[in-house]
């Protein structure tokens, strides 16, 4: 694995990350990629996203949000998706991306993010887990709300 960095989304990279492949069984835990990419034309002023390049390689996508005015707190900075590819998961990437979000959270002095996910076998909870999201609620529609304290 040559060094990991994160650039914004761009042209250059959008075509490469909707052609991000998963591992069977992921796709029920996600809306498309295209969905999250939308974001940024929805709303230019708070969405943050990112790709993280290996080389010059697309290995994978992180998507958040941060509107101070968000009118439930769980809004107001959200990690809303992350996408490693296939082929180079488990091998840091996912780990960077939610770094390299925490640092932009810091930067904006945020005092947390939080994660809505969908639980089950084969889901991203122990990847949130992991990275250090602790589970603090759940939406209406029994996602899981977790968070990570800055």
């Amino acid at each position: 694995m040559s060094e990991l960095r994160l650039v914004e989304l761009s042209a250059a990279t959008i075509v490469a990350v909707n052609n991000m492949s998963l591992k069977p069984g992921q796709e029920q835990f996600l809306a498309p990629i295209s969905y999250g990419i939308a974001a940024t034309v929805i709303n230019p002023q708070t969405s943050w996203q990112r790709v993280v390049l290996d080389g010059d390689e697309v290995v994978g996508f992180v998507s958040a949000n941060f509107d101070p005015e968000a009118p439930q707190e769980h809004f107001k900075a959200v990690l809303w998706r992350i996408n490693v590819d296939a082929d180079d998961q488990g091998r840091g990437v996912g780990r960077f991306a939610v770094e390299k979000l925490l640092d932009e959270a810091r930067e904006r002095d945020v005092d947390r993010v939080n994660v809505i996910y969908e639980a089950g076998e084969g889901g991203p909870e122990a990847f949130f887990q992991r990275v250090g999201f602790t589970p603090v609620g759940e939406t209406e529609y029994g996602e899981v709300i977790a968070e990570i304290r800055l």
